[in-house]
């Protein structure tokens, strides 16, 4: 229930969470008719059960609220630490004890399950970080036009707050990204403006293995690097603080969109790439590579799919959508033989490399889309006894499913990070057979309302 306080002001009870994470609740307000109709207002940064005063924002269709004072606050609510946490985009359930998100996030998946007719009790609580703050490997920061450092106002993407802490990335990558901020400000070097498409700095890049304590710095510039006092200083500066940076990179990035991608890349220091370890495997991460932004969580979903799946050693496996080799390297040591599919032709090589890197030598791997691909190697490899599959947050969608039940493996483990495309997915293998053992949510992403699950479906019955 609401209460009208002004034109444009209410009391709102928060009644449930949004797919974002946000509260949701119901007011009733005049159409241009006169007639009075509810309407369900999104509100960032409060819970389910507290009573609020929180004002529409304009445009009022998307019917989003800003609050104004927490009238009745939830138990579990807390004093967020970071100093940006309301205007940055990239935290948004700091203000909830992290006990409760866990719980949040196990009652998401079980209701997202229930939706498409799975037993919710399937679901186990969701596994939770050892480390909540602090455990991302990979942060991507922007440069503003007047050349300040930082990351995007939460809602409003051309407005780029200026860095002054992040309690989610480590404290050497903040370091180092404080230091360049400094740099590009004592040189008085500008940043890309995206309404006049004109300005020197776009985009910094750091990744650092928590496991080698290897760091790159990656600078995305709209002009090719020129020998000058300040790239000489930029250079002395990351060599003189920060020795752990193998890795110190400018890329040339002309494209008009505004992406954090390369035309070219230039190396100003160390190699193109550094090295990082998950479940006892090294990989070679150049700038563009995806990987698992946590890695302590991340080996926590290795473990699992692992005891899930049961590979034994005459098993043969496919792994889709398997990016640079994450799953592939730990269950190819495993099973007799390992196909893995990816769409990026890079992850594809890197998945190779990293293979011999690592002494694994009975995987195939394939650049090809994950329809096609798992249509080719089925031909190929033939029909796997264990299929994994770790897609986009899009999933894998309707007739890839189909396909991978029509190649009957005994078991399938699905690694998603969209436990709503995770339930709508599965749900195309149900008439094939196959029944839904066990999902297990884990917690990669703490402070948001993101949540990876690991979920097991086994063959009962052609």
């Amino acid at each position: 229930m609401a209460y009208k306080y002004n034109d444009n002001t209410f009391i709102m009870e928060i009644t449930q969470f949004d797919a974002k994470g946000s509260g949701r609740a119901v007011i009733q307000r005049e159409n241009k008719q006169g007639k009075r109709k509810k309407q369900h207002i999104t509100i960032p940064y409060t819970l389910p059960g507290e009573r609020v005063q929180a004002t529409l924002v304009p445009p009022y269709r998307n019917r989003v609220a800003k609050p104004d004072q927490i009238i009745e606050a939830h138990p579990e609510r807390i004093e967020p630490a970071c100093l940006h946490f309301g205007k940055c985009g990239g935290c948004s359930w700091q203000h909830i004890s992290y006990a409760t998100q866990l719980k949040k996030k196990t009652s998401q998946v079980k209701q997202l399950l229930e939706e498409q007719h799975f037993d919710s009790n399937v679901v186990q609580s969701t596994i939770g970080a050892d480390e909540a703050w602090y455990y991302r490997n990979k942060m991507e920061f922007t440069f503003n036009k007047a050349g300040d450092l930082g990351l995007h106002e939460k809602g409003n993407y051309q407005n780029i707050i200026p860095l002054e802490t992040c309690f989610i990335a480590s404290q050497e990558m903040v370091n180092a990204t404080m230091e360049v901020a400094k740099w590009a400000q004592t040189h008085r070097l500008s940043g890309y403006d995206k309404e006049t498409k004109e300005g020197l700095l776009r985009h910094l890049m750091v990744r650092h293995s928590q496991a080698t304590g290897e760091m790159m710095l990656a600078l995305f510039a709209t002009e090719s690097p020129v020998e000058s006092p300040a790239l000489s200083d930029l250079k002395e500066r990351i060599k003189d603080k920060f020795p752990s940076v193998t890795s110190l990179l400018w890329l040339e990035n002309r494209d008009i969109a505004d992406k954090v991608q390369a035309q070219q890349v230039h190396v100003l220091a160390g190699r193109d790439f550094i090295y990082d370890e998950l479940a006892g495997y090294r990989y070679r991460l150049w700038y563009d590579t995806f990987f698992q932004t946590n890695p302590k969580q991340a080996e926590k979903l290795v473990e699992l799919a692992l005891e899930m799946a049961q590979p034994q050693a005459t098993d043969k496996m496919i792994d889709l959508f398997c990016g640079v080799g994450t799953f592939s390297l730990p269950f190819a040591s495993r099973v007799s033989q390992l196909a893995g599919i990816e769409i990026v032709e890079s992850s594809i090589a890197s998945a190779k490399r990293n293979a011999s890197d690592n002494g694994v030598h009975n995987t195939l791997f394939l650049a090809q889309d994950a329809r096609h691909g798992l249509r080719k190697m089925l031909e190929t490899f033939g029909n796997p006894d264990v299929l994994l599959l770790d897609p986009p947050r899009s999933g894998a969608g309707g007739k890839v499913m189909r396909r991978i039940a029509r190649s009957k493996p005994k078991r399938i483990v699905y690694v998603s990070c969209n436990p709503k495309t995770l339930a709508s997915d599965i749900k195309e293998l149900v008439p094939f057979g196959y029944q839904l053992e066990v999902v297990q949510p884990v917690d990669l992403f703490p402070q948001t309302y993101h949540v990876e699950c690991v979920a097991l479906l086994e063959l009962k019955q052609e």
